[in-house]
């Protein structure tokens, strides 16, 4: 049973209605997607803005710009430029200069919120991956605290969370003076006070500047076909790898790759309905997201197989997306 509402710490700017026994996801993250989750960075905005009944959908362009890194697939996350333009959002890092909770409680009253980084080792919405089981980094929002009931609200993969007790003492280093050698976590302030929002035709025609900016921004080269050469090198350490190995690996490259171009695929849709060339750009992004999908399905069976038919595929509807979009852009001008 949670607390009521009025005894939490919470940002003015939260809905009474922000509870995560009733909360409900945006559809960015419904379970009919092929990837659901994207990473811990981008699914707390999605929600952030969500319950802020702001649309996420609207800053997705910067996800067409994701590159081969050379061992892994850019790490997306939302331009805090775009955040600011769209949103009226100031999102800046934060220096811990005190106890983490203060900071919290102090932030939160103002009408803002906080993204920290915590060990998913107390998070219990890590159930079943990392949660009592391995100490791993990830983000949460935070939109609210009860000091009294040592219990937190606060963002993260798909959904509104709370944590209390001993893993809220954990997660927030209530004891920190207690170990002296840690450093504080990263930490960003964000401040729904930076503009107003855009809305309707006005949050479109700025959406649609940031995709011709971000056309611009493309890798110099096909990252799927540089994905391909170092996966054929690297795929018999795959098969020989552990499980564990295998889902970071496969978190960290395919569906870093997968996620980004489903969520473009939905922006493109959204900014450009009813436009053959956007439609033809949708459906090779879509093939990229669906040929994602059963390259992790090919690498979770850790046996050899051919990867150029696979990849080379992926290659092709890459070009053609991309090709598409700078045509329609070129076009218009």
């Amino acid at each position: 049973m949670c607390v009521e509402y009025s005894i939490l710490r919470a940002s003015v700017h939260n809905p009474v209605h922000l509870n995560p026994d009733s909360y409900l996801a945006n559809p960015l993250h419904s379970s009919t997607r092929v990837f659901p989750e994207t990473n811990c960075y981008t699914d707390l905005w999605i929600e952030l803005l969500h319950a802020h009944a702001l649309e996420p959908i609207a800053m997705m362009a910067f996800c067409l710009t994701v590159d081969f890194e050379g061992d892994q697939w850019t790490f997306f996350k939302p331009l805090p430029s775009d955040l600011e333009l769209l949103y009226g959002i100031d999102v800046h890092e934060m220096q811990i200069y005190r106890d983490l909770i203060n900071h919290i409680d102090d932030q939160l009253v103002r009408g803002r919120s906080m993204i920290i980084e915590v060990d998913a080792f107390y998070l219990p919405a890590t159930l079943g991956i990392s949660y009592k089981k391995v100490h791993q980094k990830t983000a949460i929002a935070i939109v609210g605290l009860d000091r009294l009931s040592e219990r937190l609200v606060y963002f993260h993969g798909r959904g509104l969370h709370e944590v209390k007790g001993n893993d809220y003492r954990k997660l927030l280093r209530a004891n920190a003076a207690e170990s002296p050698d840690e450093l504080p976590p990263y930490a960003e302030l964000v401040r729904f006070d930076a503009g107003e929002p855009l809305a309707g035709s006005a949050r479109r025609a700025a959406a649609y500047e940031m995709l011709g900016r971000q056309l611009k921004r493309l890798p110099s080269k096909n990252p799927w076909l540089m994905f391909g050469e170092w996966l054929a090198a690297e795929l018999p350490t795959i098969i020989r790898s552990s499980k564990e190995h295998y889902h970071a690996y496969a978190f960290a490259t395919v569906r870093q790759a997968g996620a980004a171009f489903e969520l473009a695929k939905s922006f493109i849709d959204w900014a450009l309905p009813d436009d053959p060339a956007a439609d033809t750009a949708s459906a090779a992004l879509r093939r990229q997201v669906e040929g994602a999908k059963v390259l992790l399905l090919k690498l979770a069976r850790q046996r050899v197989f051919e990867t150029a038919k696979t990849i080379e595929p992926l290659a092709a509807a890459y070009g053609e997306a991309m090709g598409s979009l700078k045509n329609l852009l070129h076009r218009n001008g």
